[in-house]
């Protein structure tokens, strides 16, 4: 299953590589397939706009706008075709920025899990965003075990790559 990282790419100082990173191994040993848009930032951007973009929002509003619509149509067609669940990091970085907010909604609107880490403390999470919530896990320690609680044995693995080839 693809597992869309959810969280602060803009507002966090190491644009939100660090936890996405520290995941990634744990889920890929539950069989899980990961998708780290920290890390697949460029989507479907050419190279100038790539490089450019950030700085447009200042000075080039329109061209900005251009450029961040067609990272929005690639990250939420993403949740929304191909992700079997979302794991979010929420913090006061992902607060501050709008995409975790709009992928969370997208997802719980779809019938797609999402499964939230908290990164401060829950009475200061959104309502909203618990509300999408499907499991909220207080470390990624919590949500590394139910992953590996949760994950499909040797035999399930092969029953559904039978199940594709047929």
């Amino acid at each position: 299953m693809l597992i869309y990282l959810s969280g602060a790419i803009e507002y966090a100082p190491d644009g939100g590589a660090q936890w996405r990173t520290a995941i990634t191994p744990a889920l890929e040993q539950c069989g899980h397939t990961v998708y780290n848009p920290a890390i697949e930032f460029r989507k479907n951007l050419t190279e100038e706009e790539s490089a450019g973009f950030r700085s447009w929002k200042q000075t080039d509003l329109l061209r900005f706008q251009r450029a961040i619509r067609k990272i929005i149509d690639h990250d939420l067609n993403l949740v929304e075709s191909e992700a079997g669940a979302v794991l979010a990091y929420w913090d006061e970085y992902a607060t501050r920025g709008a995409g975790s907010h709009g992928e969370l909604t997208l997802a719980y609107r779809r019938g797609i899990p999402v499964y939230l880490v908290l990164g401060m403390p829950l009475e200061r999470v959104s309502g909203w965003i618990l509300g999408c919530a499907t499991h909220v896990f207080c470390t990624f320690g919590e949500a590394e075990a139910f992953f590996r609680a949760h994950a499909p044995t040797p035999d399930q693995t092969e029953n559904r790559q039978l199940a594709t080839a047929s």
